[in-house]
């Protein structure tokens, strides 16, 4: 693994308090679906993916032959990554993924897993799409995945509590915090294992589908495809998850 760094920033925090027990919690690797989709897409060129983390995404796709880049703020999670079987095929840019801190052009950029919603602001997530069109080769796609749907609580409520876990040795909840009117929720994952517990807070600010298509637009991009899922399902108004495939507008060439 190449590694390049270009400086820290607050980003890192979740990231490095949840390093150590991420790939335990959530796997080693991504879905299936997921990884097919990607290399589906990337379809044979470079591939650079915002927020690769430990590599769930990243590891395996490199070793199907494509070449991978990845932008990552945590200095905990790229050592982890470091420390996987075939992380030396994977060229690592440590830094804010609004940034796009990496040189050349990607056949996919692809930000999985919610991260795009780490970016605390509209002007920080628009910043990312339009850094995004840069790197953008012609026919490249930029694929995001979010969730298309916020925690439900009452109207007048703007506090809950959400189970993420329940097993032996481990309980995971999160606690959520919810301003509507900025679209914005600040979280704390909390994990209660073997007699300790671990607060990991993570502030997000959330987006509907039509405002990232907006971001898009503003950035030179448009939507080619919307799923529910990474196997392709059609994207509905009972969706849970929101995986967004967007192109460049002068590459967009309409469907029969």
């Amino acid at each position: 693994m190449s590694d390049k760094r270009t400086g820290r920033n607050e980003k890192a925090d979740y990231g490095d308090g949840i390093a150590d027990v991420f790939d335990t919690w959530y796997g080693e690797e991504s879905d299936s679906d997921c990884l097919s989709a990607l290399s589906k897409l990337a379809d044979g060129g470079p591939v650079l993916e915002l927020g690769v983390g430990t590599g769930r995404v990243a590891v395996p796709l490199a070793a199907s032959g494509l070449a991978v880049t990845g932008v990552e703020s945590s200095r905990e999670m790229i050592d982890r990554l470091a420390g996987k079987p075939g992380a030396e095929r994977v060229a690592v840019v440590e830094g804010d993924l609004a940034d796009v801190p990496v040189d050349g052009e990607f056949s996919l950029v692809t930000c999985v897993d919610n991260t795009l919603f780490l970016l605390e602001s509209q002007a920080e997530q628009v910043r990312c799409f339009t850094n995004v069109a840069r790197h953008l080769r012609p026919g490249g796609v930029f694929v995001v995945e979010v969730p298309a749907r916020v925690p439900r609580m009452d109207e007048d409520e703007q506090q809950g509590v959400f189970v993420e876990h329940v097993g032996a040795e481990r309980v995971g909840l999160w606690v959520v915090e919810h301003d509507r009117a900025g679209q914005r929720m600040f979280m704390q994952q909390i994990s209660f294992e073997n007699g300790s517990v671990r607060l990991l807070p993570v502030p997000v600010r959330y987006a509907w589908p039509a405002e990232l298509d907006l971001m898009a637009q503003i950035a030179g991009l448009r939507l080619r495809h919307r799923w529910s899922g990474w196997d392709g399902a059609a994207f509905t108004s009972q969706s849970v998850h929101n995986v967004s495939v967007y192109e460049r507008i002068e590459d967009h060439v309409d469907l029969p």
